[in-house]
Formats: structure tokens, C-alpha cells, sequence
């Protein structure tokens, strides 16, 4: 698990924020628009088959940073902070089009925001989940060769790779074991060996990336600080997704994307922890439908800067 070289992780951040100002500019304009459009009001807010509802459920989920409120009257005023923060993004990501769901958590304060709570097939980024499950299992000890695999499944998204470690954590069972244990109420193992049909929700990638991100986890330092590296070394091509929404070059982050055999539809997907505005702030974005793949990466995108941008703006 030795760590690459400063000079690798300084030339891929580098790197990687020209690629994001270039992708910046590219949508700016649906950025702005939609930031624009939230200030007119929740009028925005209206009920569309193409896209998600607002999650009241997840809102009422949000907790203090110790994990719980002090008494009766905190966790009212917190239920009420946390609506107020899912009614600024529903009224930002409202105006876009696209059916996604996406979420924004502040670790630091324990604020969040989240919009939709469909289901979706994750592509690959079950590979952290996999990686996440395998290092609860081995209580962070992986052999020379699981670590060469993580590294490619991560890092390359290499599928041979995620097929060979989602055998070692037990298949489906394995998997969907590991996320009772960290959280993960929603989410259900692709079976057959399909680890890509894994079914969740925005809220539940919410809670992996609190699994991966901070102290309130199952896991331990070392493991936590082995897949942050990862998903900090993401192949150069595959750098796209929640880092449209960073700002300070230091993104981590894993990303999925599948064309579903009966559409011909596109699932995109991006999860990560990017800094904006001095803070680490963990993402979610879901989405399926798009026409392409290029259209898929587009739409998450936007919704990641515009949930990003609201979130900031007022993070409750």
C-alpha cells in the first residue's frame, strides 16, 4: 500500500483542474441558469415523471456531528434546518432535466441535503463498496495480490478485477452482510455474479461515503486512508463525474457508467469527496436515461456543481 510518489499526485492534480475548467465552461451556462431559477422560489419544485421527488425521508435522517440531538427541541430544529437545506437544493436541481438523485454532506458539521430517493443500478461504483466490504472482513489486511487488484478495480475500474474480489467477500451475500453492518439500508447485491445491478439510492452512497470519510465508521484508519488514496489516483479519463463541483484539486472520487442491454439507455453515476469554498463536502450523483454516455456524464455534471453551488450557498 505504499504511496506514489508527491510528484505523481501533484502532476494529476494538476492535470485534473484543467480538465475540470475545461468541463466548467462546457456547462457553465446550464450551471447558471438553474442557480438563477432557484432564487425565483419553490414554485420551481414541481412534480415531473423525468425526474426525481424530494427526499423528506433522507432530511429527517440528517444527524448532529456527535450523532444524535441533545433532546426533544435540538432534533426539531434540526429536522427543520435539514428540510430547509433539501427545499434550497430541490429548487436548484429542480430546473434540470433528467432522471437522477443526488445528496451533499458537510461531514465536518453533520449538515446534508438530498434530492430524490429512487433506486438505481450503481455500474461500478460498487467497486468502493466491494473494496469497503473486503477491508470489514480482513480487518484491513489485504494479501499482495488483493491489494494489486484494488488498485486496478479503483484506480482503472478494471472489471475482472471487481469480479475477482467480489468473490472474495462471499458474492451477493458477502456484499449485502457488509452494508447491513455499515449502514447501507437500501442497497441489494446484484446476483449471478452481476455486481454492476447492485441496486441504491443516493442516500445510501451518502452513508458509504461517511463509511470511507470520516471516524464514524466500521473501519479502521488504515483501511479508511487506503481507499481515500484510491479513489484519489482515479485513471486520468475516468476523472469526471463530482469533480466538476471541486474546487481545491484534491478530489476523490469513483465513478460508474453501463448501457442497460434493453434500452440502450445510460446509467452515470459519481461519488466522491471534493473541497469547495475551504470545506470537504462528500457527493452523490445518480442518474439513468441519458442517451449517451457523454449526455450521462453531462447531466451529473451539472447536477453535482448546481447541488454543490445551492448546498454552499446555504448548508443549514
Amino acid at each position: 500500500m505504499t504511496a506514489p510518489p508527491e510528484s505523481r499526485i501533484s502532476s494529476r492534480r494538476q492535470e485534473r483542474r484543467a480538465r475540470r475548467t475545461r468541463r466548467g465552461r462546457r456547462i457553465r451556462r446550464a450551471v447558471v441558469v438553474a442557480v438563477l431559477l432557484s432564487a425565483l422560489g419553490s414554485w420551481l419544485v414541481v412534480s415531473r415523471p423525468t425526474t426525481g421527488a424530494p427526499a423528506s425521508a433522507v432530511a429527517s435522517a440528517a444527524v448532529t456531528a456527535d450523532g444524535g440531538a441533545a433532546d426533544g427541541g435540538a432534533e426539531a430544529t434540526e429536522s427543520a434546518t435539514a428540510s430547509a437545506a433539501d427545499s434550497a437544493l430541490a429548487a436548484a436541481v429542480g430546473a434540470l432535466d433528467g432522471h437522477f438523485a443526488v445528496t451533499v454532506t458537510d461531514p465536518a458539521s453533520g449538515a446534508s441535503a438530498a434530492w430524490g430517493d429512487d433506486s438505481f443500478v450503481t455500474a461500478s461504483i460498487v467497486k468502493v463498496d466491494i473494496l469497503a466490504a473486503l477491508l470489514l472482513q480482513n480487518d484491513g489486511v489485504l494479501t499482495s495480490s488483493q491489494q494489486a487488484a484494488a488498485a486496478l478495480m479503483i484506480e482503472q475500474s478494471d472489471n475482472t478485477a471487481a469480479t475477482t474480489l467480489f468473490d472474495a467477500v462471499g458474492g451477493a451475500a458477502g456484499l449485502d452482510a457488509a452494508n447491513a453492518t455499515f449502514g447501507l439500508t437500501a442497497t441489494v447485491a446484484g446476483t449471478d455474479g452481476f455486481w454492476g445491478l447492485t441496486e441504491t439510492t443516493a442516500a445510501d452512497q451518502a452513508q458509504l461515503l461517511r463509511v470511507v470519510f470520516t471516524e464514524d465508521s466500521p473501519l479502521g484508519p488504515a483501511s479508511r486512508a487506503y481507499l481515500a488514496k484510491l479513489m484519489g489516483l482515479v485513471a486520468d479519463d475516468q476523472d469526471w463525474g463530482v469533480s466538476a463541483a471541486d474546487q481545491g484539486g484534491a478530489v476523490r472520487l469513483k465513478n460508474g457508467w453501463l448501457s442497460r442491454d434493453s434500452t440502450g439507455l445510460w446509467v452515470v453515476n459519481s461519488i466522491g469527496m471534493v473541497e469547495y469554498g475551504g470545506r470537504s463536502l462528500l457527493v452523490s450523483v445518480l442518474s439513468d436515461g441519458s442517451a449517451s454516455e457523454e449526455a450521462g456524464i453531462a447531466l451529473v455534471e451539472s447536477v453535482a456543481s448546481t447541488a454543490v453551488r445551492s448546498f454552499a450557498a446555504d448548508p443549514g
